[in-house]
């Protein structure tokens, strides 16, 4: 299959379109089957939705994902993507199973895996922070300073779901690297072109330990990825210590229009970026190992010692991963890739020939269901939380092992197999629906209204063919009480409290910046 991958999307729907479509014309190719894009994808369906968006308000833009959403435009490909750190989150927050964010757009969700054609595809969205890994995404509208922030954090829950695959996939997507994956590339000329990201790699600190894991246990063929906003590709050998069998200056992989095998692909698109000539090298990389003091701060799950309980999986044969970061959709930047992808995961497929259409993935259906019982939002686990000054959680409760979750799964296959493989729904539904009003150019971008939280359709529809709960919905009433009790729970500057408005679309709710230097937002005024 021939496929697009882009970087961070940054909202720039159109412009990537364009850049496949003017690829296709010059290679004489009759389109893709699929474009992947690595996070920041910004789905932002209205100005509202930029106050679910973690991004200073200099740097607030509406992007034109909105005409797709509104119907204006239709994507010209099959889209798929993963979320990032600069997301409008509440939209997100309504598919966390994934869903079509317009027509031929579709999320993947907090975590997921699909099949299309005889591709299987895995993605994880958000960023790792360990601080907020082992709680639930307990983050609901309207978003403080910190909310906005947590919200988009990788948390255990979906991390294990994914390690509970136990057969081959042939893709993985993350916002993140993979952590040392810095190690398996050419990190020399990395260096000379970030010089700032040496200190985070040789400190152990750049990367996503989450996404290391899920590619060790995984071992997928590719592995597409973004956030850091540069070109860079490596090769992972799952079978030998790739540090002292291969050396990663020499990694055929280590270019990303090169295949494992050291030839030229043909039907890749690189697209260059600026020379990083003139910057002097660095010194020669230490040891890349997390230290023992750092590791010790690190959640259990993610100790050595805190290994699979089960064996890895021997349906999970691939040796080799190939990694591949882009940039972001900008001029003279490599944010862009075309290349053929071959199936290696023996998936059975309806059909293999195109149009292909997006379809679920039995064991993952299996998996989901067998950790429904867990709530992923923080509302029935609520006695079982510590709480900070805040109000929000400190932790979650202590999930199954490996072992118990596999009996799970292997009961629920059979459920998955008798009451929708064999029923023929395995075929994802275009059931898209808008649910937030469409772009209204007339509302200023600046505004500090607050989105309305809504209950998405496909959430509801996807639920209901698992038979699991709906954890995302809520009663109005619900909806408005908390909007209030967030406003009252902010002081004012004079030591009273904040009120909140409500009413219609014009009423004043949520929250602006005043920025105070530095990298993040500021502090926030309330109204």
């Amino acid at each position: 299959m021939r496929i697009a991958v882009e970087g961070c999307g940054h909202g720039t729907l159109n412009s990537i379109y364009a850049s496949i479509q003017k690829s296709c014309q010059i290679n004489r190719w009759n389109g893709i089957d699929l474009l992947i894009i690595g996070g920041d994808f910004q789905a932002v369906r209205d100005t509202y939705d930029l106050n679910g968006m973690s991004v200073p308000p200099k740097y607030r833009s509406i992007g034109d994902f909105h005409e797709y959403y509104s119907g204006k435009r239709t994507a010209p490909y099959l889209t798929l993507f993963v979320g990032g750190n600069h997301e409008a989150s509440n939209h997100l927050w309504e598919l966390y199973y994934g869903g079509w964010v317009a027509p031929n757009i579709y999320y993947m969700g907090a975590a997921n895996v699909l099949r299309l054609g005889p591709l299987r595809i895995a993605g994880l969205s958000g960023i790792y922070k360990g601080g907020d890994y082992n709680k639930p995404h307990y983050e609901r509208l309207p978003y403080d300073l910190r909310t906005v922030k947590s919200i988009y954090h990788v948390r255990d829950l979906d991390v294990r779901k994914l390690l509970s695959v136990r057969t081959q996939v042939d893709i993985c997507i993350s916002h993140d690297w993979p952590k040392e994956i810095v190690w398996k590339g050419k990190w020399q000329q990395l260096f000379r072109f970030k010089p700032y990201f040496e200190t985070d790699a040789r400190s152990g600190r750049l990367g996503s330990l989450a996404a290391q894991r899920i590619m060790d246990r995984l071992r997928p063929k590719h592995w597409f990825a973004a956030h850091l906003h540069c070109k860079y590709a490596a090769l992972v050998q799952h079978e030998n210590d790739l540090k002292t069998d291969i050396k990663p200056e020499t990694l055929p992989g280590s270019v990303a229009n090169e295949s494992a095998n050291g030839v030229k692909n043909a039907d890749e698109i690189d697209i260059e970026l600026e020379s990083d000539q003139g910057q002097s090298p660095p010194a020669t990389p230490e040891n890349a190992d997390v230290s023992e003091s750092l590791r010790s701060e690190l959640p259990a799950s993610f100790r050595r010692e805190s290994s699979a309980s089960l064996p890895h999986p021997v349906d999970i044969v691939n040796k080799i991963t190939n990694f591949l970061a882009l940039d972001k959709c900008l001029p003279n930047r490599r944010f862009l890739q075309i290349l053929n992808v071959e199936s290696i995961s023996n998936s059975p497929q309806p059909s293999s020939v195109p149009p292909h259409r997006l379809q679920y993935d039995k064991e993952w259906l299996a998996i989901t269901r067998a950790f429904s019982s867990i709530n992923p939002v923080v509302r029935l686990f609520r006695r079982l939380f510590l709480f900070d000054e805040d109000g929000h959680p400190s932790h979650t409760p202590q999930l199954y092992g490996e072992a118990q979750y596999r009996r799970l799964i292997e009961a629920e296959e059979e459920w998955v197999e008798k009451n929708l493989v064999e029923a023929g729904q395995m075929v994802v539904p275009q059931n898209f629906e808008l649910t937030a009003p469409v772009y209204d150019p007339r509302i200023n971008i600046q505004t500090r209204e607050q989105p309305k939280e809504y209950t998405n359709p496909q959430t509801v529809a996807f639920c209901k063919m698992l038979e699991i709960k709906n954890f995302f919905d809520a009663p109005e009433e619900e909806r408005e009480e908390r909007r209030k009790s967030v406003a009252e729970r902010i002081p004012r500057s004079d030591g009273t409290n904040r009120s909140y408005h409500s009413g219609g679309r014009g009423g004043k709710r949520g929250f602006g910046s005043k920025e105070k230097g530095g990298r993040g937002v500021g502090r926030s005024e309330w109204h």
